[in-house]
């Protein structure tokens, strides 16, 4: 990831702020599940939404940014850039756009062709992570997801959960657990902005 010199991993800084990010909603049932338990922790997060749906949930984007949430886009079809032309990949970003008015872009899978990179960098900052809670993964048990994130996150991170229909049962059970434990650490949880 050398070349890709301007792309966010995380923060450098000791206060203890973590970066929550949420991918691949907004969904009915997991996006309100998850703007519920941030509420509860007074914590914010930045939603990387994927164009389809929120072009079908609108009511659901309206209540992310009255939450004083963040969005950002994650392509209009959850596109994989390995797999994809780099035209088609930069259509595709801007037609999320149209519904999702910001300039932080998360490439699906974390997967971009340095050809694709260096058009985005040119109009989006792009954000990766440096912890992803891998809610997504139904082999991974509720206490292996639970000790990754309380042994690897430091000040500064940014973290990945989804907010999916995949990820629902897993998220249900680690988010609030873990929003508990990083608030009893003394953590705070800001938005990332642009």
């Amino acid at each position: 990831m050398a070349l890709f010199t301007s792309v966010r991993f995380r923060f450098k800084q000791t206060e203890k702020i973590i970066y929550l990010s949420f991918d691949d909603g907004p969904v009915p049932l997991a996006t309100p599940f998850v703007l519920a338990e941030l509420e509860k922790y007074n914590a914010r997060a930045t939603f990387f939404c994927v164009g389809e749906n929120a072009e079908r949930n609108p009511g659901l984007l309206k209540a992310i940014v009255l939450g004083g949430h963040q969005l950002a886009n994650h392509t209009y079809n959850h596109l994989n850039g390995w797999k994809t032309s780099s035209v088609e990949y930069l259509a595709n970003i801007e037609k999320c756009s149209m519904f999702i008015p910001s300039n932080l872009f998360r490439p699906p899978y974390g997967k971009l062709k340095l050809s694709q990179y260096k058009l985005i960098c040119k109009k989006y900052k792009i954000v990766l992570w440096d912890n992803v809670s891998y809610d997504f993964d139904p082999s991974l048990s509720y206490d292996r997801c639970l000790l990754q994130l309380k042994k690897n996150v430091k000040p500064g991170s940014i973290v990945v959960f989804h907010d999916s229909l995949k990820s629902l049962a897993t998220l249900k059970k680690v988010l609030p657990d873990i929003l508990a434990y990083w608030q009893t650490a003394g953590y705070r949880f800001n938005i990332i902005t642009g």
